[in-house]
Parts: structure tokens; sequence; C-alpha cells
């Protein structure tokens, strides 16, 4: 017999959390009312036996469980979230830790707070009222998360508008917001650990509403919060504020502007200490300094989901081609313009500056960094066929 489709599909997704998930199946479990179908879906980059903990787990489970283990943990936590939303069956979708800092019991209130408001997202956040957060470890980590909320709601203002905990790994989320971001250009970007802000962002969920919730200490296993993840938050911050054009404009021209420091820098050096050097050359080499400085910044940050088509070398020369065209490109613009046109200096300055840039930004934008974003990174989520499930079989121990 074919197995009804679930109510609820429950992601976990996990790493090295084997001391974990037996409570955690446990009161899951407990937490399902009667008459709700749902399953478990386990999307994990162990390194160590927990794999085998849920295999054995899964055996003696009411609900039905669905393990995927990635050979490649692509994309982190959030890689892994995104991997085990493509194997849910379910309408609605829960995202949960398997740490148990999240409460299994707040299942059912999420899904009904999203019925009754028709919202396609429903977050458990420790800030609404109600909430708490004290099962963060130490001064620490509350005042990193309580800046990355800021910093966060910041940068995106009107797609996380009413959402109080953009940080939350705990939510609800319905099977139509995250298809809707499947059928985009740029699908979903998964990096690191803070899958809540990809999801709001590129999903657009009609509607977004809130359940408080006390955030809890971790039952086994250590914090997945670390500064190589703190970084990977960062670059997924820039990652999704650039993603409108305009936005990379604007990030393109600051971190230009910033290259006049190492160029100004290195061009007092050169002048400083080679006397005897012509300006015009010192001014060339330490054209160079700038370029290398904004190819470091944007290469890391702005385009880091782009840059897989060519090697690093390539794009380099690429960019520093672009660059130097530029710097020979303004000047005899401006004496065009002061000329044929009878501008001011200044004007005509400013002027062939403005144009210089948007041709360098578009060809950096639109050539050095191909928009490949489907093709390369984007993770499109489309529902494999179903792994076969187990039926439960009796506890012995009864």
């Amino acid at each position: 017999m074919t197995a009804l489709p679930a109510d609820v599909s429950i992601v976990v997704p996990t790493f090295n959390e084997a001391d974990n998930i037996h409570e955690l199946l446990s009161r899951i479990s407990a937490a399902i009312p009667p008459g709700t179908r749902a399953e478990v879906v386990f999307a994990d980059d162990s390194t160590d036996h927990t794999c085998a903990v849920i295999e054995e787990a899964a055996a003696y489970s009411p609900v039905p469980v669905v393990l995927h283990h990635r050979p490649v943990p692509e994309g982190g936590l959030g890689g892994a979230v995104v991997e085990g939303i493509a194997r849910a069956s379910a309408p609605w979708i829960v995202v949960i830790d398997a740490d148990l800092q999240h409460p299994p019991e707040l299942i059912p209130d999420l899904i009904a707070q999203g019925e009754v408001t028709g919202a396609e997202l429903v977050v458990a956040s420790r800030y609404a009222s109600g909430g708490d957060r004290s099962g963060l470890d130490g001064g620490y980590r509350k005042l990193v998360s309580s800046t990355s909320t800021l910093v966060t709601k910041s940068l995106f203002p009107r797609a996380l508008s009413g959402l109080t905990d953009p940080m939350s790994g705990f939510f609800a989320i319905r099977r139509t917001a995250v298809d809707r971001a499947s059928t985009q250009d740029e699908g979903l970007q998964p990096l690191g650990y803070k899958i809540l802000l990809e999801l709001a962002v590129r999903c657009r969920p009609h509607g977004i509403a809130e359940v408080p919730y006390a955030f809890g200490e971790r039952h086994a296993g250590e914090s997945k919060s670390t500064a190589r993840e703190g970084m990977r938050f960062l670059r997924h911050l820039i990652t999704l504020r650039t993603a409108d054009p305009r936005a990379r404009a604007v990030v393109f021209g600051l971190i230009g502007l910033s290259g006049f420091v190492p160029n100004l820098a290195l061009l007092w050096l050169l002048t400083t200490w080679a006397p005897g050097l012509h300006y015009a050359p010192a001014e060339i080499i330490a054209n160079q300094a700038g370029l290398l400085w904004n190819f470091a910044l944007i290469d890391s940050f702005v385009y880091r989901n782009q840059r897989r088509h060519h090697r690093r070398g390539v794009r380099l020369l690429s960019f520093a081609a672009v660059g130097n065209a530029d710097l020979i490109a303004r000047i005899p613009l401006a004496a065009l313009f002061i000329s044929a046109a009878g501008m001011a200096a200044l004007p005509a300055t400013a002027l062939a500056m403005a144009i210089v840039f948007t041709a360098r930004f578009l060809v950096v934008d639109r050539w050095v960094y191909r928009r490949l974003r489907t093709r390369d990174t984007a993770v499109t989520v489309t529902r494999p066929a179903p792994e076969p499930v187990p039926d439960p079989v009796p506890d012995p121990l009864g």
C-alpha cells in the first residue's frame, strides 16, 4: 500500500549530533497531534556515527524517517536544509536544529499560526513578546546574536518587515513559497547556517507570522557558531544584498573609492623613496595597487558565486585590463567634453568619470563575472523520487 503524503515535513540538519537523535525523535513523535501525518527528514553532514544512530532510531520511530547523508557538504548547514527540503513531501516544512535548543513541542503551534493567519512563513522567535534567549551561551554569543539581528534587519528592511528574529533556525514555511524561489533565475544560494535569511529574502513569502519561544540549553554536542561560520554569514549578507544590480553598482563604487587608499599610499612611497621616478609611471604603478585591492574585495564578496567559470588568474588579468582601460579613457573623454561641448574642466571630468565607471561596472558585471548563477551555483528545490521509508518496528523494550 502506498503511504499517504505527509501534512508536515520536519527537516533536521545534522552534523555530529549522535547523542541527540533518540531524544529528538521521541519528543517530535510526542508533539505530533493525533491524525496529523508527519515525516522527519534528516539532512546529514556528519563525520561520526550519527547516520548509524538515525537508522537505529528510525526503526522504532512512530513518525517515518528519511535519511539523506550528503557526501559533499556544500553550502554548510544552509545547504543541508535546502537538500532536506528537496526530499520533503508535505505542503508545510518545519526546519529545526537537532541539539534540542528548539523545542519540538512548538511544531504544532507554528503550523497552526500559519493556518490561522494565512502566512507562508512562521518563525519561532526569541525576541517576540514572550520569547527568551537565555539558552545562548554567555554574554558574547548574546552580543553576536543581537548585533547580527540588528545589521540584518537594517540591510533588508522590506523583506524582513515584521520579523523580530531573522537569525532563528526554527521556523515553518509553506512549500509554495520555496517553489517560488526555485523558479527565479538565481534560485536559492545557501551559505552557512542562517538559512532563514536566505529563504525570507529570496522566497519573499506572502505573509510572515511569529510564535515566541524560549531558546533552550544544548542537550549534547558542540555549538556550530564559530568564527568561520561568522565569516560565511558576512559573505552571505553581501551576496544577498548585492543580488540586485543597483545594489551591486553601489557596492562596486564604494569598493572602488576604497581603492584610493592603497593607490595613494604606494604613490607616496614611490615619490618619497624614488624621487627620480617620473610622476606618470609612478601613478601607473600605484594604480595597480588600487586595482589589486578592488579585485580582492570584489572577487571575494560581491561576485563570490560567479567566479567558477574562470580561474583566479584569468579573472585578475581581465579585471586589471578593464581597470587600466578606465584610466586611459577617462582623460581623453573629459578633454572631448571640454573641447567639443564647451564644458568646464570640473563638470567634464565628473561626467567622464561617471560614464567610465558605468562602462567599467557593466563590463565587469556582464563579462568578467558573467551571470551564470543558475547553471553554476544556484540550488533549485526539485523534489527527487521519494526514498523508501521502512515501516515502524515495535520497540522490543515496550
